[in-house]
């Protein structure tokens, strides 16, 4: 092909595969499409019951509770009961959000509290009867003839005792008609989930809940607008009126803040490093420019397959594929700055020439990569493909736009002389021992732990906000917050009596509290028809035990036409109606007690701290201040991606040795392994603690570093200094990656740091390794 001709063809393709990488990423919705929330890190179909819980209280109402605290510091004793009222029924109003309620106000307490009274036969019934029958049965036989009588007798008896109790004043009224006690028993077990008082040292307290996703863009600055025009119109009447506020949505935008404004930062610290190092090396500065290019279009290339190929994209995924730069100028490097063999050799025949170290380079590093499409771990398989096409654009990008220039020839300056003396061989057996020590031994010691909150970015003083304003809502340090499931709510409510209530379980029972209480299980809701009819002669015998403790059975004349109903219709509808009819009633904190929707229905238990320390989460029951078991999840995904890693690497070694024979194959297979063996040993030997981030950096790390050593294997042998191209790349990715050892995400600290040490031992390595080797005897 003729150089014009070749020209026109390069730019064609160029041009016309940017073009449409631009056009596609035009239209996406990047709201939509990039994701900040961990839970994306985890797989959807994830079995494990914390994963699945998690997920779905991240999507579900509990996630978009939002907290607030009004004060006045004028008075600071006293809670501005009228500001918060305002600010709740103007954030009501707003659009964006679903509901607002001041905490205090009794109306939504008092409305759940009729209607449970209206239904107290359905619900309470039901289980206050199998406690009785428990407590009356023989094993394996019931005395039916007595049953009636000795129910009756044991009404009476509790009513007797009960009345005694002071708190029992109260209650007068409700007495006369619930004289089974079924609401005061429930009151008393469910007294822990009791909503906060409006009111909390000198705050007013309100409870919110938004309509959109606090993940999502809408869920995040049209509230937080909707927030401060609440805010400005309180204080028109209430001046100087202060508010602290939290939610999931102020960490969401605040993560997503700093994520950006730590990219810019760091990006720009690594192009002043980068542009730091190609000054010790080029002559003519501004021809690095024609590196961008390149550079460009494999982002380009990467950013177009990973939209394409997922629906929903962590941001994580670009932050990393954001230094594919440092892999992607590498085969610019070696092409730009390869000097021609004679003055008119073409580009092509120069490009066959280099053709063999560029394929086995990509094509390996791919390779390895396309690995971890087979992982478990989302973040895993998008970053592999991430990589794997920027590569595959950054090589052809490079064969193509060198091609397109008069002169594709970066002229450097040269360190060191061509030529080298080896080493004396004592220091040479006491450098390999030491270094072969360290690799050995060190890994033995490494310490691996996953800890979900290295995903996010630290937020000391929105973590510091969101405990003071969870202690005004009381939460109670001494009682920790379980969550009983089931694969349907039936089967949550029979565990959630199978853990906390079943009789041979008193001894070991913690105080728990839980609208569990309010139901029956499905089984007694089935026998209840059964059983009524059974208590045919209970209103009689019912009426004489009060006489006999001193009641007047005419003074719960409301409690007998009640049960007179009940007993001749008795209920008949499907089980499921008992929680769909009750959850049409709660609203604000009260609708978060439980779930019905599958796939995970679940119980809220409020339980002794003390006593539940040797609770576990397990498929049945959930600590939801347990973050070990998410832990677990990314401890798991580590060791499957450290299978796929060494597949892939056994990949990449067994091409390099069909592609390369005899020590040529060694040297290159051995170089990015022994970098990797000994960072790995350095951190093992000064207990640094590593996680699933270290791991995928050594796996980043060994791929450059494979570069670096089969571009260097012509020279190596030839006992020569590296090519000036190895050097550069390698103190340009090193720059860059180490640039991420300050990042503030602890995961990207990891990445950043193990990449760095990795290239630059794998560097070192290519530089000594040929004052290492014994001149051939003459």
């Amino acid at each position: 092909m003729e150089p014009p001709r070749q020209k026109r063809f390069a730019r064609l393709i160029l041009g016309g595969f940017a073009a449409l990488c631009v056009v596609w990423l035009a239209r996406l919705d990047y709201a939509q499409k990039i994701s900040t929330d961990v839970l994306d890190l985890i797989p959807s179909a994830e079995q494990s019951p914390e994963a699945g819980i998690v997920r779905s209280l991240a999507g579900d109402a509990q996630a978009k509770v939002m907290l607030f605290a009004l004060r006045d510091p004028r008075a600071p004793d006293v809670a501005p009961t009228e500001a918060a009222r305002a600010f709740a029924s103007i954030l009501a109003a707003d659009l964006t959000f679903a509901e607002a309620v001041p905490m205090g106000d009794d109306a939504a307490q008092n409305a759940m509290a009729r209607e449970v009274f209206q239904r107290r036969f359905k619900l309470l019934f039901p289980s206050w009867l199998t406690a009785r029958r428990n407590e009356y049965a023989k094993p394996g036989m019931l005395d039916e003839s007595g049953w009636t009588a000795s129910v009756a007798e044991q009404a009476a008896k509790n009513l007797e005792a009960f009345l005694a109790k002071p708190e029992a004043v109260a209650m007068q009224e409700l007495v006369t008609a619930d004289p089974l006690l079924l609401v005061p028993g429930l009151i008393e077990r469910v007294g822990g989930l009791s909503a906060p008082s409006g009111a909390a040292g000198g705050h007013a307290l309100v409870w919110g809940r938004i309509k959109a996703s606090p993940l999502a863009e809408e869920g995040q600055k049209p509230v937080f607008a909707a927030i401060d025009r609440a805010l400005a119109q309180v204080r028109e009447k209430h001046p100087g009126v202060e508010l602290q506020w939290s939610g999931v949505n102020r960490f969401a935008a605040a993560s997503r803040a700093r994520i950006e404004a730590e990219l810019g930062l760091l990006n720009t610290i690594s192009i002043v490093a980068v542009l730091g190092v190609g000054c010790l090396f080029i002559r003519r500065l501004w021809k690095i420019l024609h590196l961008l290019p390149v550079i460009l279009i494999s982002l380009l290339g990467a950013w177009t397959a990973a939209t394409l190929v997922f629906d929903r994209i962590h941001v994580l995924v670009f932050v990393i594929g954001s230094l594919l730069s440092g892999v992607a100028i590498d085969y610019g490097f070696y092409i730009y700055m390869q000097p021609a063999l004679r003055p008119d050799e073409p580009y092509a025949e120069k490009l066959r020439r280099l053709l063999k170290p560029l394929l086995a380079s990509c094509l390996t590093t791919v390779i390895g990569f396309s690995l971890l499409l087979f992982s478990d771990l989302p973040l895993l398989r998008e970053v592999g493909l991430f990589v794997g096409a920027g590569l595959l654009c950054a090589l052809g990008a490079a064969m193509l736009y060198f091609a397109q220039l008069e002169r594709p020839f970066l002229e450097t300056r040269e360190f060191g002389t061509r030529e080298h003396r080896p080493l004396p061989r004592g220091f040479v057996t006491l450098l390999f021992t030491g270094v072969l020590a360290i690799a050995l031994i060190g890994p033995w010691r490494l310490l691996w732990r996953d800890d979900v909150r290295q995903l996010e970015i630290p937020s000391p003083e929105l973590h510091a906000n969101e405990e003071a304003l969870r202690q005004l809502f009381g939460d109670n340090p001494d009682r920790r917050i379980f969550l009983v499931l089931g694969a349907t709510i039936a089967e949550a409510r029979e565990n959630f009596d199978r853990i906390f209530v079943l009789p041979e379980k008193l001894n070991e029972r913690p105080p728990a509290a839980s609208l569990a209480f309010l139901f029956p299980t499905e089984a007694e809701w089935k026998m209840l028809p059964q059983w009524l009819g059974e208590l045919a002669g209970f209103e009689a015998q019912f009426r004489a035990a009060l006489v006999r403790h001193g009641f007047d059975p005419e003074s719960f004349a409301d409690f007998f036409s009640a049960w007179r109903e009940f007993q001749a219709h008795p209920p008949r509808d499907d089980y499921e109606s008992l929680y769909r009819d009750l959850g049409r009633q709660l609203t604000g904190p009260l609708a978060l007690l439980y779930r019905t929707e599958r796939p995970s229905p679940w119980f809220l238990v409020s339980a002794d701290r003390a006593t539940t320390a040797k609770f576990t989460s397990s498929r049945t029951l959930i600590a939801v201040d347990q973050l070990e078991s998410l832990n677990s999840l990314f401890t798991r995904y580590r060791w499957s991606a450290l299978k796929l890693s060494l597949i892939g690497l056994a990949l990449v070694i067994g091409s390099v040795f069909a592609i390369y024979r005899g020590r040529g194959a060694i040297r290159i297979a051995l170089i990015p392994a022994g970098a990797c063996f000994f960072v790995f040993g350095i951190f093992g030997l000064l207990g640094h603690t590593l996680n699933l981030f270290h791991l995928l950096g050594a796996f980043l790390g060994v791929c450059l570093s494979h570069n670096y050593a089969i571009f260097s294997a012509d020279t190596a042998e030839a006992r020569k200094n590296p090519p000036t191209s190895i050097r550069l790349s390698a103190l340009s990715t090193a720059a860059s990656f180490g640039v991420l050892g300050f990042s503030r995400i602890p995961v990207i600290h990891a990445l950043g740091m193990t990449v760095a040490l990795i290239v630059v031992t794998a560097l070192l390595v290519v530089e000594i390794e040929p004052f290492t080797r014994r001149r051939p005897a003459s």
